[in-house]
């Protein structure tokens, strides 16, 4: 039973990774969500999880709302002990993402995904910025920079802002006439996600060199930054930053970014399940040192080993 097993749990997928003492990936797989607010089906993912995978020494799962929900949390520790065991350690999915992208090291990670926060450990303890969810802002993440465009899509067609061709590009994107936005933005089924995938939509057009695609990419990495430097004030983190989340992949973003942070960001080290297997390895006492990282790092890279 020398095999630890890391966890990414997020809404709507679970990652999976099952290591052993030397770094190399044994088993790794892709299941549901983990969502606690959508009622106790998580808790059979889990049970499911486990049953796939057989006995392991240490277990760490990063799962969402963990810490920032008090009676969530406490049922996620519960049910995670009951199920693999005492050595279990349940995590924020966002601190292992921080562990994987920095290698277990200190420093900041700003993560932009269809939510926003900054992590950081360092001198002054550890901390998280934004995170609140949409409902609060998320500023900067997929849903935010959705929302923005359908707020600006809506207000060119009905006249109150000037518009040279943004509206007419992103509804020609989502497939759409205007007469469908309405419709389209308050359908029942998931509403979060499709919102959140319209990121990508005014990526492309940025790249493509439309301006209000490109300011408002802009003012997503701007908000950023206020998340990712105001991490490093609170927690005195010296070392460098790196970054995780599907907006991130927006090259002029980062560039952005880069230079309001003052450095660029380090290459994530390992995704968020490989944060979460190191974790579980130190809890072990196994060595983590460099060439257990580059075994791991390259296990979890493999595609043979692809969920």
């Amino acid at each position: 039973m020398d095999r630890v097993l890391g966890m990414d749990g997020g809404g709507t997928k679970t990652e999976v990774a099952v290591v052993a003492r030397s770094g190399a990936v044994e088993m790794r797989f892709r299941t549901g969500g983990l969502d606690p607010t959508k009622g106790a089906g998580w808790e059979q993912v889990l049970a499911e999880i486990s049953g796939k995978v057989g006995p392991v020494s240490q277990a760490v799962l990063g799962l969402p709302y963990h810490g920032e929900v008090p009676a969530i949390s406490a049922r996620q520790a519960t049910v995670a002990a009951a199920i693999f065991g005492p050595e279990s350690h349940v995590l924020n999915d966002v601190e292992v993402a921080f562990d994987g992208a920095l290698g277990g090291g200190d420093g900041v990670l700003i993560l932009a995904g269809t939510g926003s926060m900054a992590w950081a450990r360092g001198p002054l303890g550890t901390c998280r910025v934004g995170g609140w969810g949409d409902v609060f802002g998320d500023e900067g993440s997929a849903y935010w920079i959705g929302r923005e465009a359908l707020s600006r899509i809506s207000a060119a067609l009905d006249g109150r802002r000037e518009d040279p061709g943004f509206a007419g590009a992103m509804l020609a994107r989502m497939g759409i006439g205007a007469a469908d936005l309405i419709g389209w933005t308050y359908a029942p089924e998931a509403p979060r996600a499709r919102i959140a995938a319209l990121a990508t939509l005014v990526s492309e057009l940025a790249r493509a060199g439309d301006a209000d695609a490109t300011g408002l990419m802009a003012h997503a990495s701007e908000e950023l930054a206020v998340l990712g430097l105001t991490a490093r004030r609170l927690s005195g983190a010296g070392g460098g930053w790196s970054y995780a989340g599907g907006v991130m992949a927006d090259p002029a973003l980062r560039e952005h970014l880069a230079a309001r942070m003052g450095s660029v960001p380090l290459e994530p080290m390992l995704t968020p399940v490989g944060g979460a297997v190191l974790r579980a390895a130190r809890r072990a006492g196994w060595v983590t040192d460099a060439a257990f990282l580059r075994r791991l790092k390259a296990g979890l890279e493999n595609e043979n080993n692809a969920p």
